[in-house]
């Protein structure tokens, strides 16, 4: 992770702090961060001709990282971590908030009611998670009640996350929900402003095209959601070009 990109996650982690305390943002703080070492060997990365480097590690490798994470209290709760699943070479990435109970049961993403809405969604502009698309979460490990990841939980999986995009090297981004939208692209906006176009997450130093969109499960909750859903799908096919 860039010193840019350190800051970045730490002015949102300051920011959704400051919400959960007062409501009111304090004076934005500035952090002396350094960039992480550079994964990558020389000359991979005068192979790889710009855009996300090799990656250092495989799913595999990522995936029992995840499973043998400790690194926040969500560990002693789980019964299984919840990696991700899908095509190792995605057009598409998929990113909800965290697992929910069925998901926590099975160590998959997305197998519940809202599970199956995703499949619907995804299979209605020519994507599967078995052939062209990987699903994963920005939080591996079910929080409690289903409540919203907090902002610690959500910095101590951010590295998975990256791993994940810099092996999978997807085209675009479609992230569900409010707060994947939110944390890919640094900001505290409400949702309703960040769908409706295709916008970029900066991600280890790749800018990759983003979509937002009303996570499934609001979809089943709210009828009135499920008409723009259905645009920002249409806006991610024009730009994906797949029949």
């Amino acid at each position: 992770m860039t010193a840019a990109e350190k800051q970045h996650l730490a002015r949102f982690l300051d920011r959704a702090a400051d919400m959960v305390r007062d409501g009111y943002y304090s004076e934005e703080r500035t952090y002396q961060f350094e960039d992480d070492p550079c994964p990558v060997e020389p000359a991979q990365a005068a192979q790889s001709g710009g855009g996300l480097s090799p990656a250092k590690d495989g799913l595999s490798q990522i995936a029992e990282s995840i499973r043998s994470c400790a690194a926040c209290p969500l560990h002693e709760t789980r019964t299984n971590a919840v990696p991700g699943e899908g095509a190792e070479q995605p057009l598409v990435l998929v990113i909800g908030e965290a697992p929910g109970a069925e998901e926590d049961a099975s160590g998959r993403p997305f197998v519940g009611n809202a599970g199956k809405l995703l499949d619907k969604m995804l299979d209605s502009i020519g994507l599967s998670r078995e052939r062209n698309t990987f699903i994963a979460n920005m939080v591996k490990c079910r929080p409690p009640n289903n409540r919203d990841p907090r902002p610690e939980e959500t910095a101590a999986c951010a590295p998975f996350l990256e791993r994940q995009i810099q092996a999978l090297k997807p085209r675009f981004i479609l992230c569900l929900g409010r707060v994947a939208a939110q944390a890919m692209l640094h900001t505290d906006e409400p949702l309703g402003r960040l769908r409706g176009a295709c916008t970029e997450a900066q991600i280890a130093g790749a800018a990759i095209p983003l979509v937002a969109t009303y996570h499934p499960s609001a979809l089943l909750r709210n009828e009135e959601f499920k008409r723009p859903a259905w645009e920002d799908l249409k806006l991610l096919k024009s730009r994906l070009g797949v029949d």
